[in-house]
């Protein structure tokens, strides 16, 4: 390959990939909604696993009863 082919396809891959790392407003106020739907997601799932606990607590404490 030509170093002027090389140049052409380098610069332009190099831009590119600076781009990426400066982030505007748009995309750090994008991150927080990921993250916060991510937390809200997390609460979500132990709300229904100590839900599901207490409803399994609960369903033991029946079986006992009825037995």
């Amino acid at each position: 390959m030509h170093t002027g082919s090389r140049l052409m396809l380098t610069v332009p891959l190099a831009l590119l990939l600076t781009a990426c790392d400066s982030q505007g407003p748009a995309e750090r106020a994008g991150e927080r909604i990921d993250e916060s739907i991510e937390e809200a997601g997390d609460r979500i799932e132990n709300a229904t696993d100590d839900a599901g606990g207490a409803l399994e607590r609960a369903g033991d404490s029946i079986e006992e009863t009825t037995d």
